[in-house]
């Protein structure tokens, strides 16, 4: 049977630690992207609400207010479906470098145990050859199901883009079509 020998443990505590440093340094700049945009969406919204200000300021009878409020309606809907579409796209970029990351370590992981199990196999006393196929049996299995679970959540991920899109769409054009009514 193999043992580890101390320069493999240190490499694979090494690479963790990359790893994690890794991640923690994408995880900080999603948070700098978020914080940016959010900078940038109060200042547009603190210079439009300022102007907003001004021009009901200047309103001189009720009708031209109510056509001025329901002009505000559309801009609004589109920079708020915006802003969202901005802040999924930040969330889903760093999630899927977690994932990226979390895929490898995954399948680093299954190909060192593999490689345990086939060393284990060999040096196994003889008459156990139903009990290493009943391993590498499980092996399989267990790796047949996280690659049904890798593809369900592609799966479910895809449907919440698809399902997010569709109601950015609808936001946008509720108020166009509240107008025209």
């Amino acid at each position: 049977m193999s043992v580890l020998t101390v320069e493999q443990v240190v490499a694979a505590q090494k690479a963790n630690i990359e790893t994690l440093f890794g991640l923690t340094n994408k995880a900080f700049e999603g948070v700098e992207k978020i914080v940016e945009l959010n900078m940038t969406a109060s200042k547009a919204a603190l210079s439009e609400v300022a102007g907003h200000t001004q021009t009901v300021l200047s309103v001189k009878d009720v009708q031209e207010l109510i056509a001025l409020q329901s002009g505000l309606l559309q801009p609004l809907a589109e920079k708020a479906a915006a802003y969202s579409r901005h802040l999924y796209d930040i969330a889903s970029s760093t999630g899927a470098e977690f994932t990226k990351a979390v895929e490898g370590q995954a399948a680093d992981a299954q190909s060192k145990f593999a490689a345990l199990v086939d060393s284990a196999a060999k040096n196994a006393p003889a008459g156990s050859e139903a009990a290493v196929a009943i391993l590498k049996s499980s092996v399989s299995a267990a790796n047949n199901a996280l690659e049904s679970v890798q593809k369900a959540v592609k799966q479910a991920t895809e449907v919440a883009e698809a399902n997010f899109n569709a109601v950015a769409t609808t936001a946008t054009k509720a108020p166009t079509a509240a107008k025209k009514r």
